[in-house]
């Protein structure tokens, strides 16, 4: 297992002083280290790595030094990637691959993802957690009782306790929320939005109705419900349902699919752009979202999705507006047959769907978490005076 990937010389930032590049260099934080799960090239991949690629991409870019470390295979990006040990193991190695590899850093991020690091208990510079969604209810759904009981217990305790003299992002206002349900105070806590690429131009609708699903297949995910559904819907509405994405659920929800299901796998990012321009809508039946990424990504394409009122999904989408949040499965069916048999109201969902996600680019994600990066080095973070509001304009 290779212990880290350099990135390419950056000679543009990395030569002081000298050119028009040095001026877009901050003064600090200039060494920035995320230490997160995964890698983005880890099958197992999601929108947080996505999230924590855009943004060490971005700061890169800016003339920032910047580390992933991270469990798993290290693969190689724009910026430095050090594998701290296996998938479940380098949670325990963290600490010294920390000190080994990294050595030291200006800004250290701990992306908490149910499973905590607990930096602040080892890391002695400033440090920051950033969190896409509190995992309270998904540790009973996805663990046996004891675990789930213990695992909830210290993700509750690390998040309350352990990051109580630190900044918490958040990636959504229902994070935020959740975090101060446990008792995180709101001077702690600041919102970085995700973003989406600028998408290629519009490609062509689908003549007949085309629903697509997209997104890692997990159990939270809720893609059997949607199968379910499915047999209710297609009598009404005909057309294809196509699943986009792979994970430990697909054989057993291919063996559940009925007529008129397609499962694609992982796609390219054409493909998916394809899919999405062609898609009558997204349907996203997940039980909750940190934000709901490819809620975003389809909005740029003109695409509304339909999902549930859950955490994230209510950020991401603004009911009746861009799309449709249900409050129950029978609601969501009704919901899914409504808006196939009504043109007009489909295409005006989409307009306002890519108008909204206009307002949310990875380059705006950036300038925000440098803002927050800014905050936490400068000794006043954690004052107990609220900051402004980071909005999410590009």
């Amino acid at each position: 297992m290779p212990q880290h990937v350099p990135p390419p010389l950056l000679d543009a930032v990395t030569r002081q002083g000298q050119g028009p590049a040095s001026s877009r260099v901050p003064a600090a934080p200039r060494r920035i280290v995320f230490l997160a799960h995964r890698d983005l090239g880890n099958p197992a991949a999601g929108g947080s790595e996505l999230l924590i690629d855009r943004l060490a991409s971005g700061l890169t870019e800016q003339g920032h030094d910047v580390t992933l470390l991270c469990g798993g295979q290290a693969a190689r990006r724009p910026y430095r990637v050090v594998s701290a040990g296996g998938t479940l193991g380098h949670y325990l190695g963290a600490r010294s691959a920390f000190a080994r590899q990294v050595g030291d850093c200006d800004l250290l991020v701990e992306v908490c993802n149910g499973m905590p690091y607990l930096a602040p208990l080892w890391h002695r510079g400033p440090t920051v957690c950033l969190v896409n969604h509190v995992h309270t209810d998904l540790w009973d759904m996805r663990f046996p009782m004891p675990v789930a009981r213990a695992g909830r217990r210290l993700e509750h305790w690390a998040l309350s306790r352990a990051y109580r003299d630190h900044l918490m992002i958040a990636v959504s206002p229902s994070t935020a929320g959740a975090l101060r349900d446990l008792g995180v105070p709101d001077h702690r806590i600041r919102v970085v939005h995700n973003g989406v690429e600028e998408p290629k131009p519009q490609g062509d609708r689908s003549a007949t109705p085309l629903f697509t699903a997209l997104g890692r297949l997990v159990d939270y995910k809720r893609i059997d419900l949607l199968l379910q559904l499915w047999e209710r819907v297609r009598p009404v509405t005909g057309g294809r349902l196509v699943i986009v994405g792979d994970g430990p659920e697909r054989a057993r929800l291919e063996r559940l699919a009925g007529p008129g299901v397609e499962f694609a796998g992982h796609v390219t990012e054409a493909e998916k752009h394809r899919l999405l321009c062609a898609s009558w809508m997204l349907l996203h039946p997940a039980a909750v979202e940190g934000w709901g990424l490819v809620v975003t990504e389809a909005g740029a394409r003109s695409t509304p999705t339909l999902g549930f009122d859950v955490p994230g999904l209510r950020d991401s989408v603004d009911d009746g507006v861009t799309g449709i949040l249900a409050q129950g499965a029978s609601s969501f069916a009704a919901a899914w047959c409504a808006l196939a048999l009504d043109d007009e109201r489909r295409e005006a969902m989409g307009k306002a769907a890519r108008e909204r996600a206009a307002a949310f680019r990875w380059t705006s994600s950036v300038r925000q978490f440098m803002a927050v990066a800014a905050e936490a080095t400068s000794g006043v973070a954690t004052s107990g005076v609220p900051a402004p509001a980071i909005g999410a304009s590009a």
